[in-house]
């Protein structure tokens, strides 16, 4: 049995921006900021609401060719530490 790729949103308590001084994108909530590495940002820019956890893996895997093989693990990883942090939520 075969399970349904979930619909990652992110936490409205969090905010996804590209800040120009830090050179990347932060998360801003209300009590900081969180830098994210280049990976985190890719995947986080992707999450929408609407793309599944398997949306996103394509859409990197299109962007990124020549990325490791285990780039959907390695998305699936990632979107579970972000719900573990609570940046991002599933309905």
């Amino acid at each position: 049995m075969t399970s349904t790729p979930k619909t990652p949103l992110m936490n409205p308590l969090f905010r996804l921006q590209y800040e120009k001084v830090q050179d990347g994108y932060v998360l801003l909530f209300p009590e900081g900021m969180i830098k994210l590495n280049p990976s985190a940002s890719e995947i986080l820019t992707l999450v929408d609401g609407v793309r599944t956890t398997d949306d996103i893996a394509v859409a990197l895997r299109k962007a990124f060719p020549d990325a490791p093989e285990d780039l959907e693990d390695d998305v699936a990883t990632f979107l579970q530490h972000a719900e573990e942090k609570k940046w991002v939520v599933y309905d």
